[in-house]
């Protein structure tokens, strides 16, 4: 089986790579990366030691996709992964449209050539901010938990949010671009013959992840917090009260390997991929596991409201249960705890992050 990982020298594209390369007997794999993130170079080296075909390249750009030879599987995991992307000053819209769609586009050209699968991750951030937003919630134990007494809106239940949820916009220009290419995929699939899955990722976390206030937000966290960083809790009363859930790029390549080896004929092929209700936890909890592992650090209280910010996110994974019998494996515990082994043995690590030696940035959650 040969497989093309887009992004490959990411935090997730890089696991990937690692988590096949060693769980698929005869595997090939080849990754192109257009090294622009901090860290990139280090995985590169990393992922050439283990043998893994690296590629200085884009996928906003069409020849670059053209020397690559063929694969039957590709795992896009290439993308613009901030809900602030096109509106934070850093990329523009345009810059984000080129990269998150057209990069799509290109990829998909690709499969229509090769006649090769698509393994497309996308984001929660597909799901509507006005009604993510009005979610009833109420405060327990320093954190919102949903209030399941009151009246819920279809496609959410105490296990979270489901894809039947509404991706009414607005959904941010960063979830616009992502559910287009969610739509691009499936009818290119649908109308050239080549399969697509498309999965819907919460927030992914593990040790080596280069994460900054925007995005990888429980590595920044801790590293942060470690480190002794400013941190600060931003919106819903400065308290901190903030729910994601998480799971670990391990249990999103168990998921990808099912549906490379699903044989039947099926319809639906749009599915949450998260860690639930049980590996989820506010930013207060979160700190809490800090000052226990660090020692205490309190964080400024800032109440302003931001556009994108919501209370409580939580990914309902069963449809993917029901279909596959996947679930994620590993816990939330566990994922700290290879994090704060991380802090521990590199000390500097935020320093290699975006702009995190220069900079004070405010807690944003995004996926990747």
């Amino acid at each position: 089986m040969r497989i093309l990982i887009t992004g490959i020298c990411g935090f997730v594209g890089s696991s990937l790579a690692r988590y096949f390369q060693a769980a698929v007997e005869g595997i090939r794999i080849t990754g192109i990366d257009n090294l622009v993130r901090p860290g990139s170079e280090a995985n590169r080296s990393k992922l050439r030691a283990d043998g893994i075909e690296v590629f200085h390249g884009d996928v906003r750009v069409p020849s670059d996709l053209e020397e690559l030879s063929a694969a039957d599987w590709v795992i896009d995991a290439a993308a613009n992964p901030s809900v602030l992307a096109g509106v934070d000053g850093r990329s523009t819209s345009r810059q984000l449209v080129e990269h998150n769609l057209m990069g799509t586009v290109n990829l998909l050209e690709y499969c229509k050539r090769h006649n090769a699968g698509l393994l497309l991750l996308s984001t929660s951030r597909v799901y509507s901010i006005p009604a993510l937003a009005s979610v009833p919630i109420r405060v327990e134990r320093r954190a919102f938990v949903l209030d399941a007494k009151q009246p819920l809106p279809p496609g959410l239940s105490a296990e979270g949010i489901s894809e039947s949820f509404s991706v009414a916009p607005p959904v941010s220009l960063y979830g616009s671009t992502k559910l287009a290419s969610e739509t691009l995929a499936l009818e290119y699939g649908s109308t050239f013959g080549f399969p697509v899955w498309v999965n819907r990722c919460g927030v992914l976390a593990g040790a080596g992840q280069f994460g900054t206030a925007e995005q990888g937000i429980f590595s920044y966290w801790m590293h942060a917090h470690a480190a002794r960083r400013p941190l600060r809790y931003i919106g819903f009363g400065g308290a901190g009260y903030q729910v994601r859930d998480a799971f670990h790029p391990e249990d999103l390549a168990r998921l990808l390997l099912l549906q490379i080896r699903d044989t039947q004929a099926e319809s639906d092929r749009v599915y949450n991929a998260g860690g639930g209700a049980a590996n989820s936890m506010s930013l207060a909890e979160l700190t809490s596991i800090c000052e226990e592992r660090f020692g205490p650090h309190a964080p400024q209280a800032d109440s302003r409201v931001r556009p994108f910010d919501l209370p409580w996110v939580v990914m309902d994974s069963g449809k993917a249960k029901r279909r596959f019998g996947w679930e994620p494996r590993r816990t939330l515990a566990s994922i700290l705890d290879e994090i704060a082994e991380h802090v521990h043995t590199h000390p500097g690590w935020l320093n290699l992050c975006e702009g995190m030696a220069l900079k004070e940035e405010p807690y944003r959650v995004s996926t990747s």
